[in-house]
């Protein structure tokens, strides 16, 4: 089943000093996400995918910044219907290790805190020479 184009938002390309017409932007909702871009040469190679709408939006402006034109050349793109780009959140920065937590602390309130015994040694003991007593 062939789905329906929404409106999405438009880009305005400046020619020279002059200010081009609208590029308008459209969004395609499939099975397996939303597509935005536009459908005029030779802009229409630039489609944003996401699985909602404000990702695909977000993914459409990046590839938009990287098609080659100045921050000049145009303005936008200016979003509607309530279509506001979402960014990828950044990377949780790893969890600190934790402290060690003292015998003393964890035990419970009115118990005895009964000291760690120390590690047994299992290595042997060298065996030693038996004294020459023909001295």
């Amino acid at each position: 089943m062939e789905h329906l184009l929404e409106y999405a938002g438009s880009v305005h390309i400046y020619l020279g000093p002059y200010r081009g017409n609208p590029i308008s932007l459209y969004l395609k909702r499939t099975e397996t996400g939303c597509q935005i871009g536009p459908r005029v040469y030779p802009w229409n190679d630039v489609v944003g995918n996401g699985e909602t709408p404000n990702k695909a939006a977000a993914d459409f402006e990046e590839k938009w910044k990287m098609k080659g034109l100045s921050t000049d050349m145009y303005s936008g793109p200016s979003w509607e219907g309530g279509i506001k780009p979402e960014k990828p959140a950044p990377p949780k920065p790893p969890a600190a290790p934790k402290p060690a937590v003292s015998a003393a602390a964890s035990a419970p309130v009115g118990q005895p805190v009964v000291p760690a015994a120390p590690p047994i040694d299992t290595t042997p003991a060298p065996a030693t020479q038996p004294a020459d007593a023909s001295s």
